[in-house]
């Protein structure tokens, strides 16, 4: 039995995790989570009662169905991808280690599920949650770059913040953070990846999101692992390195 008055969250002692663990398993769509999320991960910070969480996480995740699962997996997917961890002195994946593999089958499932055809914000969001499960460092927090469709990034040779955007808006680089609005900002269009030279993780990422259904998703993944040239110094530059440089740890 979990002792949660010796357990902290972002606010002081978890003595109300458990009544909001019971109010949040009732609905996906209960106010609870975002209080769940707030304690728990709050600014991706976790502390000592978040991995705590994980079992009712998964056996909540465990119970719904896979359309309804999304929100202790994505919960439980950003306490374990989060880098700032100033109470662990764990390490989940060996803790939790039975809980993290039936958490990351659950997620397999929910992106398999037709429903999530016509919803590529959601497949992205669990497909980090997925890669946290596995331990994937970097992209299972920043791979929702895809929703947003834009990266910041240093340019590697002069500093230079460039804005690699690859959405709506177009597929370029910008130092002109006003890129929407200005049609004076110098865009150099970005070079994308062909998808069969894509390696590695990029290669599982584009080959899956073709195999699920999320051929715009796959067409995105070949430009975050494309190669983007600064706006101020014209220094080409790989974005996926870019994006490692400035995330990892």
């Amino acid at each position: 039995m979990t002792d949660w008055s010796r357990l902290h969250h972002a606010y002081g002692t978890a003595e109300d995790i458990p009544s909001l663990l019971h109010r949040a398993g009732s609905n996906p769509q209960d106010s609870s989570w975002d209080e769940l999320w707030s304690r728990l991960c709050h600014q991706g910070t976790v502390y000592s009662a978040s991995y705590a969480v994980l079992p009712a996480l998964t056996e909540m995740a465990r119970r719904w169905a896979p359309p309804d699962r999304q929100a202790p997996l994505c919960l439980a997917g950003s306490i374990m991808a989060s880098t700032d961890q100033p109470y662990r002195d764990e390490d989940p994946q060996v803790t939790y280690a039975s809980e993290v593999s039936e958490l990351a089958q659950l997620t397999e499932d929910a992106l398999r599920h037709p429903g999530l055809a016509d919803d590529p914000t959601s497949y992205v969001y669990l497909l980090s949650t997925l890669l946290s499960f596995q331990g994937v460092e970097v992209w299972s927090e920043q791979l929702d770059g895809l929703n947003d469709e834009e990266y910041e990034v240093p340019c590697p040779a002069c500093g230079s913040e460039n804005f690699v955007a690859f959405g709506e808006h177009g597929f370029f680089s910008t130092t002109n953070s006003m890129y929407m609005r200005s049609s004076e900002a110098r865009k150099v269009p970005l070079q994308p990846q062909a998808p069969s030279s894509l390696e590695g993780l990029a290669q599982r990422l584009h080959t899956r999101a073709l195999a699920d259904g999320h051929p715009g998703i796959a067409h995105k993944l070949t430009y975050v692992f494309g190669t983007a040239q600064c706006a101020d110094c014209d220094e080409v530059f790989s974005v996926e390195e870019a994006i490692v440089t400035r995330w990892g740890s």
